[in-house]
């Protein structure tokens, strides 16, 4: 029995409230930095307010997502480099909302580890902050869980939660104007965005490289290409929402499972896989990996981050509408009959 009875504190038990209060006055600025109408850009309540009506929507359907960022966390906690780690989550969950045709409004987090290191955490938000702001979306709320036992020291996990809006007519995919011709139009990817990390860990093991290496296949290290935020595709593609039918954001499963999903059942999808060029950073990993083509294209988005349906007599339109945004864009295929 313990005879011990010094009074115990929650801080003795692994939970220092001091540090998650420093981390909420940390954090306030960069939460009012995403301010936008219909969210005053506040944090310290309870929960967060969006005002639809001050956002200008007559008619909206709302659109929620979720979504983290894999064990890309693993490369990012490994490297020490944890301030883009936020835009990855913010993109992975905006990205799926634009795919419904919906505007990302409001954002919120959840960060959990075992200990909480306030510079590290300041350092995540202030990603989840600049991918809030590169999407247009408020940054309203979210949870630090200080968790002992839970995590191993140093490491932690993510979660990102988006909830946006699109006015009813206007939801996509439109299936029922989908048809055989209409035309595939692929956006680049700026890498592997937020998937197929388990499989990069293990090529990058295989290789006998340490992320801080030169790259073997770029300028830099291995980590600047490994870690290099996803592209929060939704500025570029506001203008064209009124032009496409479609749009489906590759993440896991890569081109050949994410399109079929926009796509009603009588139509599929047939790429044209040379229609532009495969960044290096997936054919160092194929070769070096011995990755079967057809595992690359499910695990990986080899390339393309999103891809738009239109139609033929659309596609130069949307092409230049999209030629502001300096992402590369590409007519990657059409669709056939099933």
């Amino acid at each position: 029995m313990n005879n011990d009875n010094n009074p115990l504190s929650y801080k003795d038990a692994g939970v220092d409230i001091d540090a998650g209060d420093a981390l909420v006055d940390r954090i306030k600025p960069m939460v009012k930095s995403t301010r936008r109408p219909g969210a005053d850009g506040t944090i310290g309540g309870f929960g967060g307010a969006f005002d639809l009506k001050a956002a200008g929507f007559d008619d909206p359907v709302l659109v929620s997502g979720t979504d983290g960022v894999g064990t890309k966390l693993k490369v990012a906690i490994e490297t020490g480099r944890l301030d883009t780690v936020g835009i990855d989550l913010v993109a992975m969950c905006v990205n799926d909302v634009l795919a419904q045709g919906a505007e990302p409004l409001f954002f919120l987090d959840y960060f959990a580890t075992g200990r909480l290191d306030v510079d590290s955490a300041a350092s995540v938000v202030s990603g989840i902050a600049e991918g809030c702001r590169q999407a247009g979306a408020a940054l309203i709320g979210g949870e630090t869980a200080e968790m002992p036992g839970m995590y191993a020291d140093g490491e932690f996990d993510l979660a990102g939660f988006v909830v946006g809006a699109v006015e009813r007519d206007r939801m996509l995919p439109l299936m029922d104007r989908m048809e055989a011709g209409d035309v595939l139009i692929g956006l680049e990817s700026s890498g592997p965005h937020s998937n197929g990390y388990s499989l990069i860990r293990k090529i990058v093991e295989r290789s006998g490289l340490d992320f801080h290496a030169p790259s073997p296949f770029g300028k830099g290290l291995l980590a600047d290409a490994l870690l290099a935020p996803t592209i929060i595709y939704v500025e570029a593609v506001k203008p064209v929402l009124g032009d496409i039918l479609g749009l489906a954001h590759i993440t896991g499963g890569g081109l050949t499972d994410n399109v079929p999903r926009m796509l009603p059942d009588e139509l599929a999808a047939a790429f044209d896989f040379g229609a532009w060029e495969r960044p290096a950073i997936f054919r160092w990993l194929q070769e070096t990996g011995g990755v079967e083509e057809a595992e690359m294209r499910r695990a990986f988005n080899c390339g393309i981050g999103l891809v738009l349906c239109v139609k033929p007599d659309a596609v130069m339109a949307v092409l230049t509408k999209l030629e502001p945004s300096g992402i590369p864009a590409h007519v990657i295929g059409e669709l056939r009959t099933a």
